[in-house]
């Protein structure tokens, strides 16, 4: 069982007393037993949109809790149609982040989810992009604090872990373009238009680490990290994330490819036995 900070039990106990607060959960590399000394703690709000929550209750409480005391949260959407809102303080010397999240639009990553939907969305501090599914990916692997209702443990059951439908449409989504984004790249080196090359070879790692993760059933919360998860796991192709470094540090095309074709050829037999 993930360990949780006492830190983020007595904020959440705090929080929780918002009216129109429905649940609070730690998420993010805390909730992943993956932490740093220099990670953020992130909790996670949850609301429902048609029963708004007291936003000068929560300014007045993240002010005390803020050891400047200036700290400030957002009206839900702030940051963003996915990020949504939420407030960035630091507490006895510890950075924390509270992020909103509508319960009806997790229930509905969930049922993305298990329906085999993917779609990819911008969004400011995501490279790669958000998911439809990326809530879902967030409920998996959270620690509810507080859930009096039991609203995330039961849109949890109803997720029942990775889904197989959602790992078949992502390798089916992502599958192919590796080797479209590579052709790309290296017709833009050829040009000696860099920009371009450059912006395409991350297209590749990112295809190939969707790949990876979805044949392992591996959930990916956040680009931060992403090629080290896809690299650690029993399918990858040897040295994954040190030849994606170097590839990425030159532009080394020939070394991505590869890796495009290593992790097709692994797909091909059948990918780890742990997916299966």
């Amino acid at each position: 069982m993930t360990p949780v900070p006492a830190l983020a039990r007595t904020i959440a106990a705090r929080v929780a007393r918002i009216p129109g607060i429905a649940a609070v959960a730690l998420g993010g590399s805390h909730a992943r037993g993956t932490a740093r000394p220099d990670s953020d703690l992130d909790l996670g709000l949850s609301y429902q949109a048609d029963r708004p929550f007291d936003l000068e209750a929560l300014n007045s409480l993240c002010r005390d809790l803020d050891d400047s005391g200036t700290a400030v949260a957002t009206a839900p959407g702030g940051w963003g149609p996915w990020v949504d809102g939420g407030a960035w303080l630091t507490v006895e010397g510890q950075r924390v982040d509270f992020i909103y999240r509508d319960l009806g639009r997790v229930a509905r990553s969930v049922e993305d989810a298990l329906a085999g939907r993917v779609s990819l969305h911008p969004q400011v501090g995501h490279p790669h992009g958000i998911h439809g599914h990326h809530y879902a990916a967030e409920l998996a692997s959270c620690v509810p604090l507080h859930d009096p209702d039991g609203r995330l443990e039961t849109l949890r059951a109803r997720l029942g872990g990775y889904p197989q439908s959602l790992a078949e449409a992502l390798e089916r989504h992502y599958g192919w373009q590796p080797d479209f984004w590579l052709d790309a790249a290296e017709k833009g080196l050829k040009r000696g238009d860099r920009h371009y090359a450059q912006g395409c070879v991350y297209q590749v790692v990112m295809a190939l680490v969707q790949t990876l993760c979805a044949r392992e059933r591996a959930w990916i919360l956040n680009e931060k990290g992403a090629v080290a998860l896809a690299g650690g796991l029993p399918g990858a192709p040897a040295n994954f994330a040190a030849r994606v470094s170097a590839a990425l540090a030159t532009l080394d095309t020939p070394g991505l490819r590869s890796l495009v074709v290593e992790t097709a050829q692994r797909g091909a037999d059948g990918g780890s036995p742990n997916a299966r």
